[in-house]
């Protein structure tokens, strides 16, 4: 809901029938938000907003178990639909505009409506009206425009504003070819990748069973590699691939771009800081294939420039299936409902901790392993 636009009155009845997957409200107090659109990313899952429905969920936001972050709390604004109304007896909900429109017309005044309400009106049919998520009147960047070009201009302000997540699609660029490659359906990774990965697995495995493959330890020391080994060498490559995965993630997309940099603030922009600024876009949370295809070339000729053939192409083939399985986990992470006490489960409520509360660190996706030995594991609640 639009700040400028009067909140809507709701009696204590209505709230309550409001608690199934198609419609699902909750109070903090007074005021009442409508989280359908939240159900699936909830960390915690959707059976706990859904068991909570037409209920004040005041004490589960202050924890225990969980205390939810600041980050967490203003997301919940954007589902503001209006205040609970205890005096009224009548299941119709009434409007402060409704209210005000009457005492004017005892006054005999004539009612002005605001440029803003008018601005409001006008974006009724629009994809950001339903959860309006920041004030545009107030925000540091227009959102009626590419947000490409503006984000450089954030100086200092830039690292505050990005990791400040609200649920509103994002347009990085006015160009309609270069805004369409910028978003991939989940789906083409697993397309594009998987046959290579078969295919490799079929070339290495096959290469190996013919039994002339042998690593040269010395000019005359030499080691027969058998096809039973594929395996192992395929979860070397996997293995690899997560710590790739971490260093990435930790010193790539979230580098901090120098305030005065106008240049490196936009790459930062581009690259990962849209996803923390709009975390469940679905149309970007997964690589493009053209721009994975630059770590994926790079991953296989550094490979193959240190490894004999055989072996760097058995590296590379686990590790690529490995990139394959953590876009496709950090999709899920976003969008899926993995059930409570699963391994998915506990990756999703440590990702979303890392998006709304602890940015600088909890940087592994389908493993936190590698943040243990680098200590950026994110701590425990403690209350």
């Amino acid at each position: 809901m639009s700040p400028s636009t009067s909140p809507r009155f709701f009696t204590e009845r209505e709230v309550a029938r409001h608690s199934t997957t198609d419609s699902c409200w909750v109070l903090l107090g007074s005021r009442v938000y409508d989280v359908t659109a939240f159900l699936r990313m909830h960390p915690g899952g959707e059976a706990l907003i859904r068991s909570r429905a037409g209920k004040d969920v005041s004490r589960e936001i202050e924890g225990p178990p969980h205390r939810h972050s600041e980050n967490a709390r203003s997301w919940m604004e954007q589902y503001y639909i209006g205040e609970l109304d205890r005096e009224s007896g009548t299941d119709e909900a009434q409007t402060l505009r409704e209210r005000r429109k009457v005492g004017e017309q005892t006054e005999g005044k004539a009612a002005k409506k605001p440029t803003k309400e008018k601005v409001d009106e006008d974006d009724k049919n629009s994809p950001y009206s339903r959860c309006r998520p920041v004030d545009l009147d107030k925000d540091l960047v227009d959102w009626t425009k590419p947000l490409a070009w503006q984000v450089g201009h954030l100086g200092e302000k830039y690292d505050a504003w990005v990791h400040q997540p609200v649920d509103r699609p994002i347009r990085l660029f006015g160009n309609a070819f270069l805004e369409a490659g910028t978003k991939t359906s989940w789906y083409w990774v697993p397309v594009v990748w998987l046959p290579l990965v078969f295919y490799l697995s079929w070339y290495c495995y096959t290469t190996m069973a013919k039994g002339t493959s042998r690593i040269d330890v010395t000019s005359d020391l030499s080691i027969p590699i058998h096809k039973y080994m594929f395996p192992m060498f395929f979860l070397m490559g996997w293995f690899l691939w997560t710590f790739i995965e971490y260093c990435i993630h930790r010193f790539v997309f979230h580098m901090k771009p120098p305030a005065h940099n106008y240049y490196l603030i936009t790459l930062h922009f581009l690259l990962h800081g849209q996803h923390h600024k709009s975390p469940f876009d679905g149309s970007r949370l997964v690589f493009p294939p053209g721009l994975a295809s630059l770590v994926v070339g790079t991953f296989y000729i550094f490979l193959l420039s240190t490894l004999p053939e055989i072996l760097g192409v058995s590296v590379f083939v686990g590790g690529l299936c490995g990139y394959v399985v953590y876009d496709m986990i950090h999709y899920y992470l976003h969008y899926g409902s993995p059930k409570r006490g699963t391994y998915l489960y506990s990756l999703k409520a440590y990702h979303v901790k890392h998006h709304f509360e602890h940015q600088k660190t909890g940087f592994g996706i389908t493993t936190t392993f590698w943040d243990h030995p680098f200590n950026t594991v994110i701590p425990d609640e403690k209350f």
